[in-house]
């Protein structure tokens, strides 16, 4: 099922609470405690780290940069609002524990009561879902928003995988082109170690949005039908490290923005990318996935298009600190925040890092 042009019809939208009014004393980082999934360990099954969200923002705190009264908190999407992309038959087979354990790729799942499932398990990734949604009408508002959670590339409208059971890139998409004013094109950047193939079968005929997806070709979900919808496809081979990475990240990101220019970017920002990482199978040091991301803020920027960040996929105990690095990192540049910064120490700081650091190089999926 794709979600096409004629969708765009005109009607009355049923009422959400994730386009309510945001206090201007908080920052566009969209969070919530409940985010983070913890269930008698069951959670360490899956090599994701169910806990990453709340470490991000633990680090961001320690470094003064946020506090609890600058946070965005996120609210759960409900099931009407999940409608506006999903289907209620999907919706519906969620309510079956079996289908919840397939798509989270923990089989113990399958043999708890669905209610338990669906507190423990669903309602931390609609809680994202809902965050992912709230942060790209901020984007529009303030110039830019991070969800500390959400980037579930795997999931469109009729099907989940790979961790993923809610498609919230769709969704914010869809809700910017239902509600915002002047909100009629979008361009998705990518960046996961994987496939985004719910998103590009979500937006397969749908020629207002442009996605450029740079992914690790020989791993989950080799989507071909998928692959279609990629305006600008990246296949990257086994262990890619930085110098030939970022100088892609570069190259296609600016020329995905010239060639189309949209009123909205979704920057799928994986850290499964990170050398050693059990199921990217790419070899990116931490200095390199904060100059990606500095990379992807300064090309929205110079273009004065709105940016909305996800987190996605990364599956080792130090992705949490490279994200929390790489937000201060932004906000010493100037990229993010409100005050304008002059950041060419911390650019030339990571540059150098960059330069003077090696790299190094499965059966499981992923976000």
């Amino acid at each position: 099922m794709s979600l096409t042009e004629n969708d765009d019809t005109k009607k009355d939208f049923h009422h959400t609470d994730l386009y309510a009014s945001i206090p201007q004393a908080c920052l566009p980082i969209v969070y919530h405690p409940d985010y983070n999934i913890t269930f008698m360990g069951l959670e360490k099954l899956h090599p994701f780290d169910s806990g990453k969200w709340g470490k991000v923002i633990h680090f961001l705190k320690e470094e003064q940069f946020i506090t609890n009264g600058k946070i965005v908190e996120a609210r759960e999407a409900t099931e009407e609002d999940l409608q506006v992309v999903h289907t209620k038959r999907y919706l519906n087979r969620l309510k079956w524990s079996l289908v919840v354990a397939t798509i989270t790729e923990i089989p113990p799942v399958m043999f708890l009561p669905n209610f338990l499932v669906q507190r423990k398990v669903l309602r931390p990734l609609r809680t994202q879902t809902g965050g992912t949604i709230m942060a790209g009408k901020l984007a529009v508002d303030r110039g830019w928003a991070i969800n500390v959670g959400g980037g579930f590339h795997h999931c469109s409208s009729d099907r989940g995988g790979g961790f993923c059971a809610y498609a919230d890139i769709t969704l914010a998409i869809k809700f910017l082109f239902e509600r915002v004013e002047g909100i009629s094109r979008a361009t998705i950047i990518d960046l996961d170690a994987h496939q985004g193939n719910g998103h590009e079968r979500d937006f397969l005929d749908d020629k207002r949005v442009f996605i450029m997806d740079m992914y690790n070709r020989y791993i989950y979900p080799g989507d071909g039908y998928a692959k279609r919808a990629i305006r600008r496809k990246v296949e990257l081979d086994w262990g890619t490290e930085d110098s030939e990475y970022l100088q892609k990240v570069e190259l296609h990101s600016e020329g995905a923005l010239n060639e189309v220019r949209p009123d909205i970017i979704v920057y799928n920002a994986g850290t499964d990318i990170l050398d050693g990482d059990p199921l990217g199978g790419l070899s990116i040091s931490p200095q390199g996935i904060v100059k990606r991301d500095e990379i992807v803020f300064k090309a929205a920027k110079r273009r004065g298009i709105p940016l909305l960040m996800v987190t996605s996929g990364g599956y080792q105990k130090e992705t949490a600190r490279i994200i929390a690095d790489s937000i201060l990192n932004l906000h010493r540049l100037g990229l993010i925040g409100t005050e304008e910064v002059e950041g060419e120490g911390s650019s030339a700081l990571v540059t150098h890092m960059i330069r003077s650091s090696g790299s190094a190089g499965s059966t499981l999926t992923s976000v």
